[in-house]
């Protein structure tokens, strides 16, 4: 005779139809209600990569765009510092926490697929009053033990996919958080390159203001030297003087440029004050534009841009928040159980009349709510319209930002174009001023004017060529250039842990 009783005798069959009508609904929980997501089509197929009017001087490829962009502008200084960036950048430290805590939120919502068990035990001297109730009825009043110990189990079955629905959106979610740090990559790595860039533009100012504080003082010297022989008047000293004290405030206002990005990019790396000045402060000249720019396809610019992306997750997680709502109409079936001990002495906890247990399933049926359940589902609907206008907006913002982009590029080399040859023509004219002053055959408000003239093409083409590279760091900022998409992609589909306690 076997040592355990019979199943039948164990379970009544009460509790055997149960577990197979639980069983049943098992079976049937491969429907999920609520739409499918599909991913919407970003509608670039008439996007144009060329600017009005024609191209700029570099040539643009359909080559893919490179994840290193800022290589081309070959400046390892500045290969360094996005390096440094990205790993001690403050945001891009809080970016990263910001994916840990969606990710353990995925988790924690993935644990709901999975059954929930708890073990218990307690041990307790209790007695009931004399003058109560039970002992009217004939109760023991001594004080006694009670030992227990057992587990319960229960598991929620996901009839009408409302917990795949859930963990669906957030999946969903944890990829927009993740894109959301990719962006931040991309704004990270062209905001340093422009405060680079701009810190080279400025340096090479102050080297246009020394070297023309040493004309203007070149200037005041000749003035004073014909003042002094009777071929100049006072006017002319004046005038030179006050030429020179102009060029000399500029040095000051420049300084403070310098300082102001200096400590811009040490803080954008995650770095105390002053850090990179002895790495910066060398003077090294501004960068050039690359001959050949890669700006890939127009097709592709959905997938480089995290923004898209971003906008598209966010689609994805406001439909499955649909089902959720829509799941909610619906019973929720749960199976419960339990098997445990209970004795009054200790050394009974082992036998098997003092074993007590518990399976079946439970029905969650929602009956009246309020109008609770139909709002909700109008609020997630209503949501999820807003996540696809959202969507489109974000591809048209893109499609206009690439588009202002490559036309500021054309824009700034012509620009630059134009300055270079007014540089050349100040620079002529202002030898032939001074040459004519010496030789008496012209005044000196002349020669004041050529400086003045020369000393505003010198700082005027500074400029543009120092906006002409910056607008190269604006079209790949354009393009989503600065991360890696198979990277953050293999981060989306990696395992988020949900089974553990």
């Amino acid at each position: 005779m076997s040592a355990f009783p019979h199943p039948a005798r164990r379970f009544p069959a009460g509790v055997v139809r149960a577990l197979s009508a639980t069983a049943l609904a098992a079976a049937l929980a491969g429907c999920a209600v609520g739409p499918d997501f599909a991913a919407p089509t970003p509608g670039l197929e008439d996007m144009r990569l060329e600017a009005r009017g024609g191209a700029p001087r570099q040539v643009l490829t359909p080559d893919p765009v490179p994840r290193d962009w800022w290589r081309l502008l070959e400046d390892p200084v500045l290969d360094g510092l996005i390096a440094r960036a990205w790993r001690g950048n403050l945001d891009l430290q809080a970016a990263a926490e910001r994916v840990a805590q969606s990710r353990a939120q995925a988790g924690v919502v993935m644990s709901q697929l999975f059954p929930q068990v708890s073990l218990s035990a307690s041990q307790s001297r209790e007695a009931i009053s004399e003058n109560g109730p039970m002992a009217r009825l004939g109760a023991s009043t001594a004080a006694h033990d009670l030992w227990q110990a057992g587990f319960d189990a229960s598991w929620e079955l996901d009839v009408w996919g409302r917990v795949r629905r859930m963990r669906e959106g957030s999946l969903a979610t944890l990829q927009a958080t993740e894109l959301e740090a990719r962006g931040a990559q991309v704004s990270l790595s062209a905001e340093i390159a422009r405060q680079y860039l701009a810190l080279r533009g400025v340096q090479r100012r102050l080297a246009i203001a020394r070297q023309n504080e040493a004309i203007a003082a070149h200037l005041v010297r000749l003035a004073q030297s014909r003042q002094a022989n009777g071929v100049a008047t006072r006017y002319d000293l004046a005038s030179a003087r006050a030429q020179q004290a102009t060029v000399q405030a500029l040095v000051p206002q420049l300084d403070e440029q310098q300082n102001v990005l200096l400590n811009g990019l040490a803080l954008l790396l995650g770095e105390a004050p002053r850090s990179l000045d002895a790495l910066l402060m060398p003077v090294r000249p501004l960068p050039q534009g690359a001959p050949r720019l890669p700006v890939g396809l127009p097709s592709a610019l959905a997938q480089r841009r995290p923004d898209i992306q971003r906008a598209e997750a966010r689609l994805h997680a406001a439909t499955a928040a649909i089902g959720v709502a829509r799941a909610d109409f619906y019973p929720r079936i749960s199976l419960a159980g339990g098997f445990g001990t209970q004795a009054f002495d200790e050394e009974d906890l082992g036998l098997w009349r003092s074993t007590n247990f518990f399976v079946g399933p439970r029905i969650h049926l929602p009956l009246f709510e309020g109008g609770r359940l139909t709002r909700t589902l109008e609020l997630t609907e209503s949501r999820q319209r807003e996540a696809a206008i959202a969507y489109r907006q974000t591809v048209l913002h893109a499609w206009h930002e690439v588009d202002n982009a490559l036309n500021a590029l054309r824009a700034q080399q012509l620009r630059q174009q134009a300055l270079d040859e007014a540089l050349a023509q100040s620079r002529d004219a202002l030898r032939a001023a001074e040459s004519s002053y010496r030789a008496g055959a012209a005044d000196y408000v002349t020669v004041l004017s050529a400086q003045r003239a020369l000393l505003a093409s010198e700082l005027e083409q500074t400029d543009a060529a120092t906006g002409s590279v910056v607008a190269v760091v604006y079209l790949y900022k354009a393009l989503g250039g600065g991360w890696a998409p198979d990277a953050a992609a293999s981060d989306a589909t990696a395992p988020v842990a949900g089974a553990a306690p």
